[in-house]
């Protein structure tokens, strides 16, 4: 598939959240090494499934706005029927 790249603005907001992401990953690795509270652990699963969430709305947002657009213009509706099974698989 023909991909289509980032603006620059746009490349730096999703690789400086995926490094938050890795941040938060390694945080929590750490916690389960020491033992920490179950609770806590599941915290920070839990905000780190959050940050995953936004970051798969901003990547989905702009592929409806670029490639599938795109597609549509050229006569072609693929891009769009691919979209309905990737919505249906980030749920």
């Amino acid at each position: 598939m023909k991909a289509i790249p980032r603006d620059a603005q746009e490349k730096k907001y999703l690789l400086d959240r995926l490094k938050r992401l890795t941040g938060q990953i390694d945080g929590i690795r750490k916690m389960v090494e020491e033992d920490r509270y179950c609770g806590d652990i599941l915290i920070q699963l839990s905000a780190a499934e959050g940050a995953i969430r936004e970051i798969q709305t901003k990547v989905y947002k702009t592929h409806m706005l670029t490639c599938v657009k795109d597609s549509l213009l050229e006569g072609d509706d693929s891009k769009l029927l691919e979209s309905f099974d990737l919505l249906r698989r980030l749920k």
